[in-house]
């Protein structure tokens, strides 16, 4: 059993409450769908560590407010969230909305209206302009940085570029997160990725037997397959991939939430990536005992995992932000705050710096294999023709 630990308190009772009202901060995101338990966790996570500064004193003597409108995870639904937390719900930000195809829709409005967008879970390049947006910043790694090290790990592995094949969503994410690794091929010397397998599917299905088909049929074998998907049809194509390809790996991205593909996977499915963007839960670090205790003091029931840990970590973030505000809170006044953190250690073993320019907390990856049902740290050279099967 994990020691509960005390949180360490942030709060400061002693500036002033300029308005009786809740500090309203909101979210779209999938909480329905084949997506929803991506944004189901994502909430939870935000929601244990507004709750914890709620119980203790809120900020500014105001209590922080997370309103949620679910976009099952569909661009024309998020644009219509989003503009109703901004003109009707009044928010002061929107944070931790979940997905590339719905950020593509949703930086615009933010920006448009000078609404910070923070902590989105997405690694997609529509939220990393550059130059850098002042209404748009950002926890995670992008998916140029997974894909990258995706790349670099099967190279180094001994797998070959032809050997490498790719299943993507059909939409912005997977745009990204093949263009990141074509990229990445082209700086490794590889030019000729228009003639790797690629194969595609719809958001929101779970239409993944063409993809399988495109893979299958292929003159070479692949080793690998880098995949940008959600954890429904993931789960799907690796299920059926596997019974004629016993010995593929299969690299998924970090959106593809490891805890919900490992729920929806056989059990003891093998050769299986993630690549994290959080530390694991084992990790000896002073943030999950925190982030642990406020998910029990939210909801005992609720089993901790990676995305709501991700959720955890945005809205800490956030509220050290909200500290450096002096005068009034409002959109412009929390973008000086965060773009105020610089080399604060929140928990997590290493400094988070933000300014005008540099608008992504980290750039740290942890990558991950699935074994005996459980995920644990990866060598890249098990992936190697003459390691044994893990």
């Amino acid at each position: 059993m994990i020691k509960h630990i005390l949180l360490v308190s942030f709060f400061c009772c002693s500036l002033p409450a300029w308005t009786a009202e809740n500090l309203k901060v909101g979210m779209t995101t999938a909480l329905t769908g084949p997506a929803a338990a991506l944004g189901i966790d994502m909430r939870a996570g935000i929601e244990s560590y507004f709750k914890y500064i709620n119980d203790n004193g809120g900020v500014q003597g105001q209590q922080l407010e997370l309103i949620v409108r679910d976009d099952g995870y569909e661009p024309e639904h998020a644009a219509l969230n989003m503009r109703h937390l901004i003109e009707h719900d009044n928010v002061v930000a929107v944070i931790g909305n979940v997905g590339t195809p719905t950020a593509i829709v949703t930086v615009p409005i933010a920006e448009e209206n000078k609404i910070l967008l923070f902590g989105a879970f997405s690694g997609g390049d529509v939220l990393r302009a550059s130059p850098t947006s002042r209404y748009v910043i950002n926890y995670r790694p992008s998916y140029a940085e997974e894909t990258t090290e995706m790349i670099i790990g099967l190279l180094q592995a001994g797998i070959v570029p032809t050997e490498i094949a790719f299943f993507t969503q059909r939409d912005g994410y997977g745009d990204a997160a093949y263009q990141g690794a074509v990229n990445a091929l082209h700086t490794y010397g590889f030019n000729n990725t228009d003639t790797l397998i690629h194969g595609r599917y719809t958001r929101n299905t779970l239409n993944v037997e063409d993809a399988v088909a495109t893979l299958l049929d292929a003159d070479i074998t692949p080793k690998a397959v880098i995949m940008a998907g959600s954890y429904a049809p993931s789960a799907k194509f690796i299920t059926l991939l596997k019974k004629e390809l016993p010995d593929i790996w299969f690299l998924n991205l970090s959106f593809v939430g490891s805890t919900s593909l490992k729920n929806t996977l056989a059990e003891n499915t093998n050769k299986v990536i993630v690549t994290q963007v959080v530390p694991s839960l084992d990790a000896n670090l002073t943030i999950i005992d925190e982030y642990i205790s406020a998910m029990r003091e939210l909801d005992d029931s609720r089993v901790p995992n990676e995305v709501s840990f991700e959720g955890f970590i945005v809205a800490k973030i956030f509220h050290r932000g909200l500290l450096n505000i002096t005068g009034k809170i409002d959109s412009e006044s929390i973008i000086d705050g965060l773009e105020s953190i610089k080399g604060i250690d929140i928990g997590l073993g290493w400094d988070i710096f933000y300014d005008e320019t540099e608008h992504q907390a980290i750039h740290n990856l942890w990558t991950s294999y699935l074994v005996l049902g459980e995920f644990k740290s990866l060598d890249w050279k098990m992936l190697s023709s003459t390691a044994g099967n893990p």
